[in-house]
């Protein structure tokens, strides 16, 4: 695991350097794109194929440990979220981590959005490198070293609160 979050560090140095996005586009069998690789939110808010961001922006109040967490140690870690274009959690979750990365004043530079196939595939085999299997997984990284991931809505299902709790344990260890 630890080459593997070598790796990513790497990809997202490189990826800051270059091109913002670096995906490639896929019909999906319902008459969709699948987007695979780098995307940014502005591919999904912009591209009318994507109507579920917009839709999904509706109706949600950041998890106040989430929104505190974060607006500390916002400049002390970095997001990768893997996601699928195809999938309904990721339709529900992806823009409402936005909301709740604009409510703390989370830099979209710390953030890297990654679009894989059905099968869990993306470019740079990266979902593989870090074991992907279910998406959305967000992961928080510290340094380059991966401090805890939530997968789908979470152990619970409030995958905000997850992402606070897992800020707050890993700087209330060093502390």
């Amino acid at each position: 695991m630890r080459k593997s979050l070598s790796i990513l560090t790497l990809f997202l140095v490189t990826n800051s350097v270059f091109a913002q996005n670096q995906y490639e586009i896929n019909p999906d069998k319902d008459g969709g794109k699948i987007l695979k690789g780098i995307i940014s939110r502005e591919v999904l808010v912009s591209d009318t194929s994507f109507r579920w961001y917009a839709e999904n922006l509706k109706a949600y109040t950041p998890n106040s440990l989430a929104l505190t967490t974060l607006k500390q140690y916002k400049d002390s870690i970095q997001l990768v979220a893997f996601m699928g274009t195809w999938c309904e959690d990721s339709h529900f979750i992806i823009p409402k981590l936005f909301i709740l990365l604009d409510a703390s004043g989370f830099s979209t530079d710390r953030i890297t959005l990654i679009g894989v196939d059905r099968t869990k595939k993306t470019l740079s085999h990266l979902a593989e490198a870090l074991g992907i299997i279910n998406v959305p997984t967000i992961i928080v990284l510290k340094d380059g070293k991966e401090l805890g991931r939530v997968v789908e809505y979470g152990k619970y299902g409030m995958w905000d609160k997850e992402i606070g709790e897992i800020i707050q344990a890993a700087f209330m260890r060093q502390d």
